[in-house]
């Protein structure tokens, strides 16, 4: 069992992050999910632990929270149909800018912490980062994010990755609200997310 393992999971009211929930919590984690959306307080298989309402450009509140997860997974997106400027702007922000802030502040926490316990961070992007997609201002947004994980990645020092992980998930097509005709179920996925995180590297396809 993993009880004192604590799993922040970002998007966890969407498709995946319930399956995700639902996933590691049959494993004995602990789960906190983090949505912009109203929750509701039901402790089901597929309902975190622990719900904390957040909102883009707000990542700094949530420091005090974040210092209590062991891995977080950044799988909070929107898909935004059309082209007009407001939706690049919202799928930047949302898809990319707001998964970096994030990252940023548990990067921060993670090499500033002072026990010995490593923290980990997973972030899930998209098919649409190596290959095109319908929606160009999703596809830029993920490519975005993508790239600077890797940069981010690379960057970090021997000393650090003692104390910080970054792995990035490249996602299928799953059916969700978001992409109702998603080949995979979200189960599958988040069944060979957690598969995944048993091996070692650094990028993974799913």
């Amino acid at each position: 069992m993993n009880e004192k393992i604590n799993i922040g999971i970002t998007g966890a009211g969407g498709a995946l992050g319930k399956s995700l929930t639902k996933k590691f919590k049959s494993k004995g984690y602990k789960i906190t999910g983090f949505s912009h959306s109203q929750f509701s307080n039901s402790l089901g298989e597929s309902e975190p632990d622990e719900w904390v309402k957040w909102e883009c450009g707000k990542e700094y509140l949530l420091e005090d929270k974040l210092k209590k997860i062991d891995i977080l997974i950044l799988n909070h997106g929107v898909y935004q149909s059309g082209i007009d400027n407001t939706n690049y702007q919202n799928s930047i922000e949302i898809n990319a800018l707001s998964k970096l802030r994030l990252l940023n502040i548990f990067e921060e926490i993670a090499i500033n912490n002072e026990d010995d316990k490593k923290k980990e961070i997973w972030i899930n992007t998209s098919e649409a980062e190596i290959l095109p997609a319908i929606n160009p201002s999703y596809e830029i947004s993920k490519l975005l994010i993508g790239q600077i994980i890797t940069f981010k990645k690379n960057f970090l020092t021997k000393n650090q990755e003692k104390k910080f992980t970054i792995r990035k998930i490249i996602l299928g097509p799953f059916k969700s609200n978001l992409n109702p005709i998603g080949i995979m179920t979200p189960d599958l996925v988040a069944t060979l997310i957690f598969l995944l995180s048993k091996v070692n590297y650094f990028l993974n396809y799913n």
